[in-house]
């Protein structure tokens, strides 16, 4: 008698990151709120991030967002992101791709045109604009994290790199922004592995140095992400272009640019007086994917400027699968799984 546990996916991506929606077969989570889901996931039930990221399910450079029950009453759905390095509170891909989920499953029936409903993510209300045309889901426009820099232009000597000028910026999280021409890079596919290999040296010496404190969340945890940044082209008298790519784990550079990455290159071109609220910026990838960044205002917080922007992009549906967890499989470890998923109560085959 073997041990059946099934839960249903459906895969997407945007800008080439591959985003799973686990979209039926884990139970209620305990919380009050979208927030308090994910710190019960995390402590408490940290094998479905496992499973998916890891061999034989997954990789990790994909990302699980897990739909949930919302808490706020304006949330039509809640969701939780889960990444290799833990549980970031909020992802714009990811937004972008459990948005593009929710109207194709019918959780918000689509409409032609533009339509706006909300999210719920572990960072609070995400205000979501769709563009449908023949049915199809062209574009998702949602709000990026209000991001401010923390650090500008530090130096720090990077063993068997040099020395390395960056800024700080917060979007989600913090990252390191560097100058990808001051490095070498000219941002092409064929760099990728080079890129990461940097980047982590460049993160580990930043994080051996010191460590960032956001003004309302307090300690985050060590910096993990870099954003290497390309020449900025200005393509009309609104609208800017950069390439750009976003280091988020050892060995692991972003297909896309990341939304969280836009949003920190939008705060940094604020800090520096380069734009204005009402332009746009597109960061484009190496795989040549891009998103757009909005500026769409300042608001002053704790003595300083916080970036409001929006991202815009476009999720793809891969497919749409139930997963089979064999727990004889020795390449599978089942432990975390049982008690948040639906078929876990069920007697054995």
């Amino acid at each position: 008698m073997k041990e059946k546990l099934v839960f249903q996916l459906m895969d997407t991506h945007a800008g080439g990151d591959v985003s799973r929606i686990v979209t039926g077969g884990i139970d209620l989570l305990p919380g009050a709120t979208v927030r308090e889901q994910m710190h019960y996931l995390r402590d408490d039930a940290d094998g479905l991030r496992k499973l998916l990221l890891h061999e034989p399910y997954g990789i990790p450079e994909m990302s699980v967002d897990l739909l949930v029950s919302p808490s706020h009453p304006e949330a039509q759905v809640g969701y939780i992101i889960m990444e290799v390095m833990g549980y970031p509170i909020y992802s714009g891909s990811n937004t972008i791709c459990t948005a593009t989920a929710v109207l194709e499953l019918g959780l918000v029936p689509k409409q032609e045109g533009r339509q706006r409903f909300v999210l719920e993510s572990p960072a609070g209300l995400v205000h979501i604009e769709a563009l449908v045309e023949d049915g199809v889901v062209e574009a998702i426009t949602c709000e990026g994290l209000p991001s401010y820099i923390d650090t500008y232009h530090a130096s720090i000597h990077v063993p068997t790199i040099g020395d390395v000028t960056y800024s700080v910026a917060y979007s989600g999280g913090f990252y390191a922004l560097v100058d990808a021409a001051a490095l070498g890079f000219h941002l092409t596919r064929d760099e990728e592995r080079d890129l990461a290999e940097c980047a982590h040296r460049i993160v580990e010496a930043v994080q051996a140095e010191r460590g960032f404190s956001h003004y309302t969340l307090g300690d985050v945890g060590p910096l993990p992400f870099l954003h290497f940044m390309g020449p900025v082209e200005q393509v009309a008298d609104d609208f800017y272009r950069s390439r750009s790519t976003t280091y988020v784990h050892p060995g692991v550079i972003c297909r896309s640019t990341t939304g969280t990455g836009t949003s920190a290159r939008l705060a940094l071109m604020h800090h520096e007086g380069s734009i204005k609220p009402g332009d746009k910026l597109e960061t484009v990838s190496l795989r040549e994917t891009g998103f757009i960044g909005q500026f769409t205002g300042i608001r002053e917080e704790n003595g300083g400027h916080v970036v409001e922007n929006t991202i815009t992009g476009k999720s793809h549906v891969l497919a749409r699968s139930e997963i089979v967890v064999n727990c004889a499989d020795p390449l599978v470890e089942c432990a975390g799984l049982h008690h948040i998923l639906t078929s876990g109560h069920a007697s054995p085959e």
